[in-house]
């Protein structure tokens, strides 16, 4: 079954602009038209090349008024500190039935309705929505109706799953899944650095960790078990596994996992000026 959507804007296409541009342009998806704008013209000239409407502001200073031309869901792309700025400058171009969705981390709401009165959502996906495999929160604005809601919701769909939070479970939302890419990818440096002081190969050590999480990942998703219940059926009473599994006991993972999160969120709020 096909998704449609209204006409998209995507201003700034940065890791998550470009993510969701990708989920845009697969088979099933359906919107009345994309328009996108990007800082360079070179990157505007590559999404042309692959055949995707692109301006530059580079080439262009009126590229974001073209984009928003017909929009009606408006991605905003660009860093934290350039979204009030940019909405600012779009708010009389937009049109004034368009659900401005941010996904810069820190700025909240009520920030961005100071300069922006419509419709306003505020997503937080992560790097895997690049692949299809996302988990995105996303926080609704007071002036957003039900069906502007569920046509930001299918946008996000098409990147993954979707999860609709309060605005003040964000922050936490992102120390989980937003930042939880870096934390996977960070233990699986570490075994790679344990591996080679096991003596394998660089090669060696690529192939068995990568091969290990990706098929652990896997099962889980295949399997449709709890990763308890996994964990259980590899761990043998008084087995090597066991062992192991005591040292992270010991260690105390779950409040690392804890004292992290905080550190994160308490990042966040920094940000949007808490």
């Amino acid at each position: 079954m096909s998704t449609i959507l209204p006409s998209v804007a995507i201003l700034g296409t940065g890791n998550m602009g470009g993510a969701i541009l990708r989920g845009l342009l697969a088979p099933g998806i359906e919107a009345e038209s994309i328009r996108v704008t990007t800082r360079s013209a070179a990157s505007a000239h590559t999404l042309r090349a692959s055949g995707v409407e692109a301006k530059s502001l580079e080439e262009d200073s009126d590229a974001n008024a073209w984009a928003l031309e017909t929009a009606r869901l408006v991605v905003l792309g660009v860093k934290p500190y350039q979204i009030v700025e940019l909405l600012g400058e779009i708010s009389s171009q937009a049109h004034p039935d368009a659900v401005m969705v941010s996904v810069a981390a820190g700025i909240t709401i009520p920030t961005m309705e100071k300069v922006w009165p419509g419709a306003l959502v505020r997503a937080m996906p992560n790097t895997p929505s690049g692949v299809g495999k996302g988990v995105t929160g996303m926080s609704i604005g007071t002036t957003v109706s039900p069906e502007q809601s569920r046509e930001v919701e299918n946008l996000f769909g098409t990147v993954g799953e979707v999860l609709v939070i309060a605005e003040e479970q964000i922050n936490a939302l992102s120390s989980l899944s937003g930042s939880g890419p870096a934390y996977v990818y960070f233990f699986m440096e570490k075994f790679l650095e344990v591996a080679g002081e096991l003596g394998f190969s660089p090669d060696q050590a690529e192939v068995m960790i990568r091969g290990t999480f990706v098929g652990a990942l896997a099962l889980l998703e295949q399997s449709g078990q709890a990763p308890h219940e996994l964990r259980e059926a590899v761990t043998s009473p008084q087995g090597t596994t066991e062992a192991a599994l005591n040292v992270y006991a010991a260690a105390d993972l779950p409040s690392i996992i804890r004292q992290a999160s905080a550190a994160a969120i308490a990042r966040a709020q920094e940000l949007a000026g808490d």
